[in-house]
């Protein structure tokens, strides 16, 4: 039966990085769409031209900073427990 390798701490960035990439990116999607739906229905409502620098500028991008801010902490969070814990388990296994 192979021994399991002990948890790698230079994997722990490598992670938190591009899981934060991908969800800065899916935030920053969403938030894009609903206000470009946004401008267009003021737009229509108010019978002007859509004024899609609202949507990217005042809605898309501080939302995406913020959850991506969020989704960072989060993810080092789960990440250094997740490794503790792993490092914690295969001690364990290693003494039986």
């Amino acid at each position: 039966m192979p021994t399991p390798h002990p948890p790698r701490w230079y994997a722990i960035p490598v992670r938190v990085v591009l899981v934060t990439f991908i969800g800065t990116l899916i935030c920053f999607a969403v938030s894009l769409l609903i206000g470009i739906v946004g401008a267009v229905i003021v737009s229509a409502v108010r019978h002007t031209d859509a004024n899609m620098t609202v949507a990217y500028r005042l809605i898309a991008l501080p939302t995406a900073v913020v959850a991506g801010s969020i989704i960072f902490v989060l993810a080092l969070t789960m990440e250094i427990r997740h490794y503790r814990q792993s490092k914690t388990l295969a001690a364990i296994e290693r003494m039986s």
